[in-house]
C-alpha cells in the first residue's frame, strides 16, 4: 500500500496502535473538506505497530484531545512539503468540552451552557474526573 506524502498539512504520528479511530472521532476529522488518511497498525521499529493520521490541510488541531488519547503521539506541521515544526504531546491538566460527564445529577448535565471540565487526577493511570462532581471519565 502506498500513501503519498502531503504538501501542506498535519501528520499525527506515533499514535498507539488501535487509538487512531478514537482520535479521528474526537477531533471530528470526518467533518473536514480535505483529504484525511487514517493508517492503522503501521509497522514501527520503536513501537512494533502504530497508527498515523495525515490531514492535507493547515488547520488547528486540539492538542489537548491528542494528549488525552495518546500523550506519546507527535504532531508534525508540513508546509511546502517540508517538516517545519514537530510538537511532542503531553497529557493536559484539564480537558474542556472534550468529554461529557455521565453523572445525571452533575450540574454540568443540568446546566447546558456550562463547560464540561475534567481535571487530571492520576497521571499514571490517565484518570480524569469531572471538576464539578468528581465522577471519573470513561
Amino acid at each position: 500500500m502506498k500513501i503519498d506524502s502531503i504538501h501542506t498539512g498535519i501528520v499525527i504520528d506515533h499514535i498507539t496502535a488501535g487509538s487512531g479511530m478514537l482520535l479521528y472521532d474526537l477531533l471530528d476529522l470526518d467533518s473536514l473538506d480535505c483529504s484525511v488518511a487514517l493508517l492503522k497498525n503501521v509497522f514501527s521499529k520503536k513501537q512494533g505497530k502504530k497508527d498515523i493520521i495525515k490531514i492535507a490541510a493547515d488547520i488547528p488541531v486540539n492538542l489537548d484531545i491528542i494528549g488525552y488519547v495518546d500523550p506519546g503521539a507527535t504532531v508534525n506541521i508540513i508546509k511546502d512539503g517540508l517538516l517545519v515544526e514537530k510538537k511532542t504531546i503531553e497529557m493536559p491538566e484539564t480537558l474542556t468540552n472534550v468529554l461529557t460527564c455521565k453523572n445525571p445529577r452533575c450540574i454540568s448535565s443540568v446546566e447546558q451552557e456550562l463547560d464540561q471540565v475534567f481535571k487530571l487526577t492520576d497521571r499514571e493511570h490517565k484518570i480524569y474526573r469531572c471538576l464539578y462532581c468528581e465522577t471519573q471519565a470513561k
